[in-house]
């Protein structure tokens, strides 16, 4: 006999049925509840609700895990690249040789962008924030491929999937350039994913560019750790969107501007803001943990601790090695990399830290790799939207093959009781 939680409303009992996840992870489905009962559930920023069942991604934050399609984080960081992890998480399944060299292949051929779209790039200002860019240039991808594509055809899913990942890079990287006021470069299809993304932001006219091994591994690396991360906020938006039918590019459009936010994927780019304050105010990091700790300080550290997690971000563990190894080829000296380690020494030692685990989490250090590889700190949530680009179209593909109905949550009313009408005169 399957297992059921029971509602007692104004006396009145209702079942509903519990569903377990493969991780044992338990839920109560109430998609009846409003039609059974004509109550509903009042779950601000829906922290206890599941939207959808997912054979994605998996995170338990109380243990510190996180696996995409089973595979531990720790291991894929290890042993994979970032276009394997990309199709294991769209596609279920890491690719064997065969397919993984047909996949970089098809992205290498789609990766040519529209010349129109270095117009719409160009009507933005230098000053334009690359997320607002980014998020413009990826809806603006619509326009030039009016097309709607067709969920019950593999082919169609998959070259829009392939046109999507080939396309986002230059268009990320162009955010950059025109930043810079700089030409614009397209992709060297003699390079892999990750260097030519690389190449595509530092090249400068005229000369060669070659981007140092380590640095590319890194890179690698964090993409891989930011590739999906369950139902966050963007995540979410990419599924809710999707619902209404919308195409692929409208739906990423909508993640990216949801990514761009403070609270969500600007968290790194809010680390290195606090850094340069420190170091403005002397750089003195013993009065900054200390103001911490004071309850009636306002101050926050940022880059520590996690929403989720309540034991240390497995991702931090793995890119703290990978934030090691590149400040320490290219030998990058920084002050306000000094204050970073300098943080990170005291939040890993200090009992206060340690028993709140308030560890350092992937923010603090993907904010210090980026900036000892002289990427600017308004592209920091750009470089975040290209890692997670994978998680995005892997979810809009889940929700689409899975025929979800169309995204609508309910509210509790609290506003004023039906009032008559006054005309202007008498108001």
């Amino acid at each position: 006999m399957s297992k059921v939680a029971t509602l007692e409303i104004d006396g009145k009992k209702y079942e509903f049925p519990i569903t377990i996840g493969t991780e044992n992870e338990v839920a109560i489905d109430i998609k009846s509840l409003r039609g059974d009962s004509g109550v509903i559930t009042l779950d601000p920023g829906f922290k206890n609700t599941g939207s959808c069942e997912s054979a994605i991604t998996f995170l338990d934050g109380e243990k510190g895990i996180l696996r995409y399609r089973g595979y531990s984080i720790e291991e894929l960081a290890e042993k994979a690249d970032f276009l394997e992890v990309v199709f294991l998480l769209i596609f279920g399944e890491l690719p064997n040789k065969e397919e993984l060299d047909k996949f970089k292949e098809d992205i290498k051929h789609q990766s040519e962008v529209n010349l129109d779209m270095k117009k719409v790039l160009r009507g933005f200002p230098p000053t334009a924030h690359p997320m607002g860019m980014l998020s413009s240039l990826t809806s603006a991808l619509i326009a030039f491929n009016p097309k709607s594509v067709n969920v019950d055809s593999e082919e169609d899913m998959y070259k829009a999937i392939v046109k999507l990942l080939a396309k986002f890079p230059t268009l990320a990287a162009w955010t950059l350039r025109r930043k810079n006021d700089t030409s614009l470069e397209n992709r060297d299809n003699n390079l892999g994913y990750v260097e030519s993304f690389l190449k595509m932001m530092f090249q400068e006219s005229g000369k060669e560019y070659k981007a140092n091994k380590n640095v590319v591994a890194a890179l690698d690396r964090l993409l891989i750790l930011h590739a999906d991360h369950e139902q966050n906020c963007s995540t979410s938006t990419v599924r809710i969107v999707g619902s209404s039918q919308a195409g692929l590019f409208a739906s990423i459009s909508a993640g990216v501007s949801a990514l761009w936010g403070p609270l969500h994927g600007g968290a790194n780019q809010a680390v290195i803001e606090m850094l340069e304050a420190i170091k403005a105010d002397g750089g003195d990091t013993s009065k900054f943990i200390a103001k911490a700790k004071d309850k009636n300080d306002p101050f926050r550290l940022m880059g520590f601790g996690h929403r989720v997690y309540k034991n240390f971000d497995p991702r931090a563990k793995i890119i703290k090695k990978a934030a090691d190894e590149v400040l320490a080829e290219l030998g990058v000296e920084d002050p306000i990399l000094d204050i970073a380690k300098g943080l990170e020494k005291a939040a890993l030692e200090d009992e206060y830290f340690v028993e709140r685990k308030l560890y350092p989490n992937v923010d603090f250090y993907s904010g210090i790799i980026y900036r000892a590889m002289g990427i600017p700190t308004e592209m920091f949530t750009v470089m975040f939207a290209v890692g997670r680009l994978p998680g995005w179209i892997a979810q809009w593909r889940e929700m689409r093959l899975g025929k979800e109905p169309i995204g609508r949550p309910r509210q509790v009313y609290i506003g004023e009781n039906l009032r008559s009408f006054k005309e202007l005169d008498n108001r």
